[in-house]
């Protein structure tokens, strides 16, 4: 089951392409949060994705909120993967699949691969509380950046 707009994210703590680990209790009080989980590093799709959000960076900045995008790839590949892309926010390597699963953005299955994260994108306020869900189960599928803009503007009002 996902997360549903108006409940207490799940916590979750996973290793950064910037080093250490990062959680989501760490931003509590400080920043809204935009959590997006990718398919897998590398593909053009999230590249596309990751790019955009890279080009539009301030956009999300200037509400004061936090960028992290997370997928199940090891943290080395997503290190590689941050740097050839210039990536000014954090990747998290959901390694084992725990952070996806908690936020209900798992394919259990997907082209044969066992266990790849979903394409969504959520917004978490200050207070840890989700304010905006989107998931999809079509792995080409972009979200929607306008709709995700307003809800940090939203979010961080």
């Amino acid at each position: 089951m996902s997360v549903q707009v108006g409940q207490q994210a799940p916590d979750l703590k996973l290793g950064a392409t910037t080093g250490g680990e990062i959680s989501l209790a760490q931003y509590e009080g400080d920043r809204t949060v935009v959590l997006l989980f990718f398919p897998l590093a590398f593909t053009s799709v999230c590249t596309n994705e990751l790019s955009i959000m890279r080009d539009e960076y301030e956009a999300y900045t200037s509400k004061g909120a936090q960028v992290l995008a997370a997928s199940v790839d090891s943290p080395f590949t997503l290190k590689e993967w941050a740097d050839r892309l210039e990536l000014p926010f954090p990747l998290l390597s959901d390694f084992n699949k725990e952070a996806a699963r908690a936020f209900g953005a798992l394919h259990e299955d997907l082209m044969g691969l066992k266990g790849v994260a979903k394409r969504s994108a959520f917004v978490i306020d200050k207070d840890g509380v989700v304010r905006y869900s989107w998931i999809s189960d079509d792995p080409g599928q972009l979200p929607n950046f306008e709709e995700l803009k307003a809800a940090v503007e939203k979010a961080a009002s």
